[in-house]
């Protein structure tokens, strides 16, 4: 695996929003807020975490990662496309007819894609029965990672699957979820309060770690200080901003569901290409 700087991730992660944005004003459907303040959860693990092979998608020692809230999937087909996997041309496709880049995830559609989503709470199950299975076919080895949404965290299943995980001692799964207070009705906390978070998950077993989620050097000592945790599972509470790197969605839950047209991402890709306006001119 070839070893990063941390300022090379921020700038892939850069670039990787202005993919997003790109894929979502050409799709005019889609979901902004998650996957953008998602990138840097994804460019940690598919960079710096995760055991694989681009060029060997089935590589049958490779870590899983399983996708549960299916509809932030663009961060996952940028991240993906950056990391070798496929073609950076084709992330225009998304949603298209046809395409391989679906609004959810398909496995069967994208080599690289561990899981088909989109029903929401199903993701940490079916990583508790990968987990299950490496053990029958003694690959313990293989780490498993699951992203969850908070809003997410609504579904029993969840929960079910968090009481699942301790009681079979499956020590190779590190669960992570999207803490961005957001879901498509509103804040969570007015929807359905979820905290206090890290103390439900520490009672249900599971070793907590909360972290800036869109800090690359805090998401990367998690993640190491994840496989030291040997006696339970591991939850990341990565604490994002939905919306992150564009002002006008920062913090509001209109854009969990929505592109941004063509006016709004001309708008977006200008504060992201200047930083803000850290920078006086755009490379494009």
């Amino acid at each position: 695996m070839q070893d990063y700087s941390i300022h090379e991730l921020e700038l892939i992660s850069n670039e990787i929003r202005q993919d997003i944005i790109k894929m979502l004003e050409h799709a005019g459907s889609g979901h902004s807020a998650g996957p953008l303040g998602e990138v840097e959860i994804y460019v940690a693990l598919y960079y710096m975490i995760l055991n694989h092979r681009p060029s060997q998608p089935n590589w049958s020692e490779r870590d899983v990662l399983i996708q549960s809230n299916g509809h932030c999937v663009p961060v996952r087909y940028a991240t993906m496309a950056h990391a070798g996997y496929f073609d950076r041309q084709e992330l225009q496709t998304l949603r298209r007819f046809g395409t391989r880049l679906q609004g959810h995830p398909e496995r069967m559609r994208l080599p690289g894609l561990e899981s088909t989503s989109g029903p929401l709470g199903c993701g940490l199950s079916q990583a508790a029965g990968l987990a299950l299975a490496f053990r029958l076919d003694n690959q313990e080895k293989r780490r498993i990672y699951v992203v969850m949404g908070d809003g997410e965290l609504d579904e029993g299943n969840v929960w079910e699957a968090a009481m699942f995980v301790p009681r079979h001692k499956i020590n190779n799964l590190v669960a992570i979820i999207d803490r961005n207070n957001i879901q498509i009705d509103g804040p969570t906390e007015d929807v359905m309060p979820l905290e206090d978070l890290k103390a439900k998950w520490s009672s249900f077993g599971w070793h907590v770690i909360e972290v800036d989620g869109n800090n690359l050097e805090d998401l990367i000592d998690a993640f190491h200080l994840s496989r030291a945790i040997i006696e339970k599972p591991t939850v990341i509470i990565a604490h994002t901003i939905p919306g992150k790197g564009v002002d006008f969605m920062e913090q509001d839950f209109a854009w969990h569901g929505s592109p941004p047209n063509h006016e709004q991402a001309v708008k977006a890709l200008h504060e992201l290409r200047t930083l803000k306006g850290k920078i006086t001119s755009e490379h494009l």
